[in-house]
């Protein structure tokens, strides 16, 4: 069964590890076949990585793209590493990721990946709003959304 795939004029996609932009007019056409694909609202590239959840997104992405994690896993494992310090109520979203990396299943890891994205996200803006509470003081937000305080 074919992928049927729409864009706006303009619009990028990412097929295998090429990258096509649509001309001036909407296209509709039918990918057929096995190969990774993002559109672009799920591309990040160097610069749209500006955070770290976004960083480890990008890595994934690249794992993604080229089908392969030789490349890119130590600079994955590092940034993760990082991230678990500065974020420990993150480690549930990171164990999907890693499990989907490990598995294969790099479509699946992205996914994971944005929701680790969306929940950085909460957490800094929990932080702005609550002003002195971090994630490092024990307070912050898990993933579920609920507060995420010492002894809960």
């Amino acid at each position: 069964m074919a992928l049927k795939v729409e864009l706006k004029p303009g619009e990028k996609i990412i097929i295998g590890t090429v990258a096509l932009r649509n001309g001036e007019q909407r296209a509709r056409f039918f990918i057929e076949g096995q190969a990774p694909i993002l559109r672009e609202r799920d591309i990040l590239n160097a610069h749209t990585a500006n955070t770290p959840a976004k960083h480890i997104y990008f890595a994934v992405q690249l794992m993604y793209v080229e089908g392969t994690i030789e490349k890119h896993h130590q600079i994955y494992f590092e940034i993760v590493k990082d991230f678990v310090r500065a974020a420990p109520s993150a480690t549930p979203l990171i164990a999907e990721i890693n499990n989907r990396i490990l598995s294969g299943d790099f479509y699946k890891a992205l996914k994971a990946a944005k929701e680790l994205v969306a929940y950085e996200q909460k957490l800094m803006d929990h932080v702005a709003g609550n002003g002195m509470e971090n994630e490092q003081s024990g307070t912050g937000v898990r993933p579920d959304g609920t507060a995420d305080t010492p002894g809960s």
